[in-house]
């Protein structure tokens, strides 16, 4: 009877567990460079995808967002934030990826971070290739230490 006990005992304490456990999607839109860069944080696995920057790409950036997610079986309504890189870089990359994050903030209340390579001057690790895998995992412990405000954007343009 004892050993019954423990098991039901070991049971429910491993279904609390398992229970415990949250995926964390974080979302990363890059398209200050000639590529247009997505990722995707899951706990501790990034996917990534490049789209060449673009016109035609920028006006179905949102399907392009929506594909790739649903590649990797996730949604908007399964990311909790989205990173956005504020520039520098290409105007209309910068624009149009700014715009499509704060409608998403606005339809689905998703927080954003818009960040800069900027903000990370000071951080010896980071290489000034931002679509560095290295450099996307460790996107939101910086952004945190950096203290880069969330629900904010500056865009920083080239001219």
């Amino acid at each position: 009877m004892s050993l019954a006990k423990d098991l039901i005992l070991f049971s429910s304490d491993f279904t609390l567990e398992v229970k415990k456990k949250k995926i964390m999607n974080m979302l990363i839109i890059d398209a200050t460079n000639e590529n247009i860069l997505l990722g995707l944080i899951s706990n501790k696995n990034v996917y990534t995808v490049t789209h060449i920057n673009s016109k035609k790409n920028y006006d179905k950036l949102t399907i392009l967002i929506n594909k790739f997610l649903l590649k990797y079986k996730t949604n908007l309504n399964k990311i909790k934030r989205i990173y956005v890189n504020r520039g520098p870089g290409s105007y209309a990359g910068i624009r149009n990826s700014l715009s499509i994050v704060k409608a998403i903030h606005l339809s689905n209340q998703i927080d954003y971070y818009s960040y800069s390579s900027f903000d990370f001057r000071d951080k010896k690790n980071i290489k000034d290739e931002p679509n560095n895998l290295k450099n996307l995992i460790e996107l939101p412990n910086l952004c945190n230490k950096y203290n880069v405000k969330k629900n904010l954007i500056k865009p920083i343009y080239l001219s």
